[in-house]
C-alpha cells in the first residue's frame, strides 16, 4: 500500500477537494506516491472532533473488540462463546477482510493483509478552531469552545495520533484570519434584515487560537503552519483569500496547498523525492514488460 496523507478539520478541510482546493492539489502532487484522504466535517469545533477519533483513526484491529481475536495477527481462534452457524464476513470500520469459517476451529488469516488494513497514516494535518473561535451571543455561539478547551482538544487529538502510531507526521494549522467585513456581507446575503449586526467571528479572537494552536505545536515537537499570520502577509489579503471572510479562495487554497507541501518536505515527506508506487511506464520494455516489476520484487 501507498502511504496516506489524511486530511482532518472542519468545512476548510472538507471543501479541500472542491475544484482548485488545496487538498485537490495535494492528491496532484502526491500522486502515485500517497494516498491523500479527506476527512473534513463542516461545522465542527475540536469538542465534536473527539467524538470521531476513534472512527477514523482505531488503535487496534478490530477482532479484538468483538472477541474474535486472540492469538495475534496469523491466527484468529474464534471463541466458542461466537455460535455461528454459516461463515461471517468480519467488517473492520466498513473494509471486509475475510471470511470465517465457522466449520474450523483455527482460521488462518493472510498477514500480509492485516497488515495493510491496519496501517497508520504517514501524516495527518489538524485544521480546526475556525468554529472553536466564534463568539458567545453571537449567531454562531453553538460551536464556540473557550480557548482552553480548545488547545487541549487539540492535544488529546494528536496524543490519540502518536498512541496510534509514534512515527506520524502531525502537522497543525491555525484557522485563517476573519474578514469581519465579508462575514457581515455573507451574513446579510443570507439573512437579510434579520442579519445580526455583529460578524459572529472577529479577527482578533480567532488570532488567539491561532496563536494557541501554534504554542501547543512548539510545546509538541510538532510541525505546524501559523496560517493566520500568512495569509496577512499580503496586502489585499481579504478578498484575494477569502471568499466569505472565512472559507478559501482559489488562491487562498494555494497558499494552504503550499504551506503543507513546504511542511511535508521539511518532516522527509517529499513527493519529489518519492519513487512511484509501480514502474513509470518509460521504464517498462515492451518486449519484455516482466522485467521492470521483478527487479521492484512485484
Amino acid at each position: 500500500m501507498r502511504p496516506e496523507i489524511v486530511l482532518f478539520g472542519d468545512s476548510l478541510t472538507e471543501q479541500s477537494f472542491r475544484p482548485g482546493g488545496w487538498g485537490a492539489s495535494l492528491a496532484n502532487t502526491y500522486s502515485r506516491k500517497a494516498d491523500v484522504l479527506v476527512r473534513g466535517y463542516g461545522g465542527y469545533n475540536t469538542r465534536w472532533a473527539l467524538f470521531l477519533l476513534y472512527h477514523l483513526f482505531p488503535l487496534n484491529f478490530g477482532f479484538e473488540e468483538c472477541g474474535l481475536w486472540e492469538n495475534g495477527p496469523s491466527k484468529a481462534i474464534l471463541n466458542k462463546s461466537h455460535k455461528l452457524s454459516t461463515s461471517v464476513m468480519v467488517v473492520n470500520h466498513g473494509r471486509s477482510l475475510v471470511d470465517l469459517m465457522v466449520n474450523h476451529q483455527l482460521i488462518d488469516i493472510n498477514e500480509r493483509l492485516i497488515k495493510d488494513s491496519t496501517k497508520p497514516p504517514s501524516v495527518v494535518t489538524i485544521f480546526f478552531g475556525a468554529n472553536d473561535a466564534a463568539i458567545l451571543g453571537r449567531t454562531s455561539e453553538r460551536q464556540h469552545v473557550p480557548i482552553e478547551e480548545y488547545k487541549n482538544n487539540l492535544r488529546k487529538i494528536v496524543l490519540h495520533l502518536k498512541e496510534c502510531s509514534p512515527t506520524v507526521v502531525v502537522v497543525l494549522i491555525t484557522p485563517p484570519p476573519i474578514d469581519e467585513e465579508g462575514r457581515n456581507k455573507y451574513a446579510r446575503s443570507l439573512y437579510g434584515e434579520n442579519a445580526g449586526k455583529l460578524p459572529e467571528r472577529t479577527n482578533e479572537e480567532t488570532g488567539v487560537y491561532a496563536k494557541e494552536c501554534a504554542e501547543l505545536a512548539k510545546e509538541m515537537g510538532l510541525h505546524s503552519i501559523d496560517l493566520w499570520s500568512k495569509m496577512q502577509e499580503t496586502e489585499g489579503w481579504q478578498k484575494k483569500f477569502l471568499s466569505d471572510g472565512l472559507h478559501l479562495t482559489p488562491k487562498g487554497n494555494a497558499v494552504v496547498h503550499q504551506e503543507v507541501v513546504r511542511v511535508s518536505s521539511v518532516a522527509w515527506f517529499s513527493a519529489a523525492e518519492m519513487p512511484y508506487n509501480f514502474p513509470h511506464h518509460s521504464q517498462i520494455d515492451w518486449t519484455n514488460p516482466a522485467k521492470a516489476f521483478r527487479e521492484r520484487g512485484l
